[in-house]
């Protein structure tokens, strides 16, 4: 998927959470385009990788509607990912962290630091967080040596911003969303410390935390309320 696609994406889950389309709302491609300005194509890419999300579901042969979902099925979907994600990370701090692993943690560590290093963010910054932040946690899970936590996280991920890359970010509050992206940063530090110490416990914690980034943060940096606060 190309970044203007991702960028739809990134729009579209929003609006969504925002309430600006409601629950059993029909959503057509044309109609959606203009509203975007952006092709049909971007939009159709877009309806699909959020009806894997749990966002939108389908509607006769074509079309898509919102699918109904409460505050609670958003905090429950992400609260059952902090547990699965915790337990791959104490999983996988038991059993130490190899050379390849950190190394490759490390890349994405870096890329965070280089996105954040200019001290604001731009909205194309928003895909390029979100892909990172893709393959930081799939390097953890898929490396805990369980596929069963993977089967599990992928069945969740499913559900409503259930995803670790279904993140909500606002791009008309930049400023105060580079905020949350340096904490966000901090605790994946957090996390491979813990992993290359062999702390298991602290790892959990801090895997379990982090996944409330998106829900409970906006509101300590002025943000409003978290994916689905506004239905």
């Amino acid at each position: 998927m190309s970044n203007s696609d991702k960028s739809v994406v990134s729009r579209l889950r929003k609006l969504i959470g925002e309430g600006a389309y409601r629950p059993g709302e029909r959503l057509g491609e044309v109609a959606v385009s203009e509203q975007l300005g952006v092709s049909r194509t971007p939009v159709r890419l877009a309806f699909r990788t959020l009806e894997q999300e749990g966002l939108l579901q389908r509607a006769g042969k074509r079309g898509f509607m919102v699918r109904e979902f409460t505050d609670a099925d958003v905090l429950c979907a992400v609260e059952v990912r902090g547990v699965l994600e915790g337990l791959a990370a104490r999983r996988l701090a038991e059993q130490g962290l190899s050379a390849d692993l950190d190394a490759e943690l490390q890349v994405w560590i870096q890329k965070g630091r280089e996105l954040l290093a200019k001290g604001y963010l731009e909205e194309r910054d928003i895909d390029a967080w979100s892909e990172l932040n893709h393959h930081f946690h799939e390097a953890i899970v898929g490396s805990a040596g369980s596929p069963v936590i993977g089967d599990a996280i992928a069945r969740n991920n499913h559900l409503p911003f259930a995803a670790a890359d279904s993140i909500v970010i606002d791009s008309e509050a930049l400023d105060r969303e580079y905020r949350k992206l340096q904490l966000a940063q901090i605790q994946h530090e957090l996390v491979v410390q813990a992993l290359r110490h062999g702390e298991g416990a602290r790892a959990e914690m801090l895997m379990r935390e982090h996944a409330f980034i998106g829900l409970r943060y906006g509101e300590l940096l002025g943000l409003g309320a978290g994916p689905g606060g506004a239905r």
